[in-house]
């Protein structure tokens, strides 16, 4: 029995397919390979696009992209995952550019990646288990809509042509899947519009209009700069800042994907390795990052990757495009790119949970939960945030849900030699709950014995404590006498050692 359990243990984490059978399966490895290409070429126009939002050269967010889609796809808990540069990170550490320079910035993004080494080995990771799932469904479809309005500025004020073109690539998504999935959908609507665009002269966006190419491959880039206190309480907070939000939304990131693929990824591995892949990213001038939920999607779930092949590939197919195919690559409309991620969104949106029989079904405090999460997400544009204040509210609304199951019933026994009352006390006992129990005795009416039984009820803090405290005192205020029994042991323990030295009775 023993044997069985280590023997599951250790498999847990396995990957399916692993990365032998995809090189040795033609089929595997042809999809894995499309994927990494239809990734790559949606990461430039996000890369650039993030490296303005930061106050950065464009090269900056390219070779941070290729870095840390190489590096994660080696020491990364997620196969398949897509981890590059992010609209989120960089608007935590925009301001270091801004008000102190490269060297200040690049430095911040090394720094960040050592404290998720750290909190990886403090087990930050599974703190997971707390984040509830209307948390989960809220981050998700928040992404979704986050992932359409940034579709938007490509939208807006564009040439006429580019709406039949979006069209059309949308359709061939639709229709492809349907037809075969040996070649991703995506990269044939890439390919097809491409063409389209070239032959017939049409003048729209291009790849090429949002940013200079890098010409040359990324170097090692070691910050110029004072190795004091001084330097360090000025960066540690914005790397401390981009190492929650990198690590909170990769955690989340490859939950949505262990859903999506029935299986289990290595939490702490896969913080450990965001952590390792910043780090090289600021050694090679890059401005960090962290995992993408868009291209992921583009990968698992448009693609069906589902190995560190495509991840690798992704990397690779970036800097190859970058710097070997500039020219061929300038030339795809954004158009093609824009079809690829409204249909991201699509797949992404959790439909089923905005169903009118679904939210008829689901306790209200849960909806709140959801929707409170959505509406900061998509305000804010930051995915921790929402995310903290969805835990929040999921931790309010639970307080207040258990704290009602708390009940107190009251009898009196006026026959026995010291007339008792007795208050028999049901439910988790913890600060929600135990408030109002200061006011469920009759201090003033009861008899000169009280007998408060605890067996169906569970002492969890210190504010139940001294509430008992606080009861116990109210009574001897009246000369009356007060017995508590039918605590557990957890529950004894705690109110041995707190009881009369919480100081809040007299």
């Amino acid at each position: 029995m023993a044997i069985a359990h280590k023997s599951t243990t250790t498999s847990r984490y396995q990957a399916e397919p692993s990365v032998l059978t995809a090189l040795r399966t033609p089929r595997l490895l042809t999809r894995e390979i499309l994927a990494g290409l239809v990734v790559a070429m949606a990461l430039i126009p996000e890369a650039i696009a993030f490296s303005i939002i930061a106050g950065v050269d464009p090269r900056v967010g390219l070779f941070s992209s290729f870095v840390m889609a190489v590096t994660i796809a080696f020491v990364g808990g997620r196969p398949a995952m897509i981890t590059a540069a992010t609209g989120a990170v960089a608007l935590v550490i925009a301001p270091v550019a801004r008000d102190y320079g490269m060297e200040y910035f690049i430095a911040t993004v090394i720094l960040a990646g050592v404290f998720q080494i750290l909190l990886s080995l403090v087990g930050v990771a599974k703190l997971m288990r707390f984040i509830p799932r209307s948390v989960m469904v809220g981050f998700v479809n928040a992404l979704a809509i986050l992932i359409f309005t940034s579709q938007l500025p490509q939208l807006l004020g564009v040439p006429f042509l580019v709406y039949p073109l979006v069209a059309a690539g949308l359709v061939i998504m639709i229709v492809m899947p349907r037809i075969t999935k040996v070649i991703p959908a995506p990269l044939v609507a890439i390919v097809v519009i491409t063409i389209v665009t070239v032959l017939m002269a049409i003048n729209v966006p291009t790849i090429g209009d949002q940013g200079e190419l890098p010409q040359n491959l990324p170097e090692l880039f070691i910050p110029n700069i004072p190795l004091s206190w001084e330097t360090f309480t000025t960066i540690a907070p914005y790397a401390l800042g981009m190492a929650l939000v990198g690590i909170l939304e990769s955690l989340m990131t490859a939950k949505f994907v262990d859903e999506i693929t029935d299986t289990h990824s290595n939490k702490t591995r896969e913080t450990w390795g965001q952590g390792v892949a910043n780090v090289m990213s600021g050694l090679f001038g890059g401005m960090g990052g962290c995992a993408m939920i868009g291209q992921t999607m583009i990968n698992v779930k448009a693609s069906g990757a589902r190995t560190r092949i495509s991840t690798f590939l992704a990397g690779v197919f970036l800097l190859v495009l970058v710097l070997g195919l500039g020219d061929v690559l300038a030339v795809v409309p954004m158009a093609a790119l824009v079809a690829v991620m409204i249909i991201v969104s699509y797949l992404t949106f959790d439909w089923h949970s905005i169903r009118l029989s679904t939210l008829k079904r689901m306790p209200k405090s849960e909806t709140t939960v959801m929707v409170a999460t959505v509406i900061v997400i998509v305000l804010t544009h930051n995915l921790a945030i929402g995310v903290v204040v969805g835990v929040i509210v999921a931790m309010v609304a639970f307080a207040r849900r258990v704290a009602h199951l708390a009940r107190v019933e009251r009898t009196v026994d006026l026959d026995q030699p010291v007339p008792t009352a007795y208050y028999t006390v049901t439910g988790a006992l913890f600060f929600a709950s135990s408030n109002d129990l200061l006011t469920q005795f009759e201090y003033a009416s009861d008899p000169d014995r009280i007998v408060i039984d605890l067996s169906a009820s569970h002492i969890w803090d210190a504010s139940t404590v001294a509430t008992l405290d606080a009861i116990t005192y109210k009574y001897e205020r009246h000369n009356k006498y007060v017995v508590i029994e039918g605590l557990n042991e957890a529950s004894n323990e705690l109110h041995a050692r707190l009881a009369g030295n919480l100081g809040g009775g007299h």
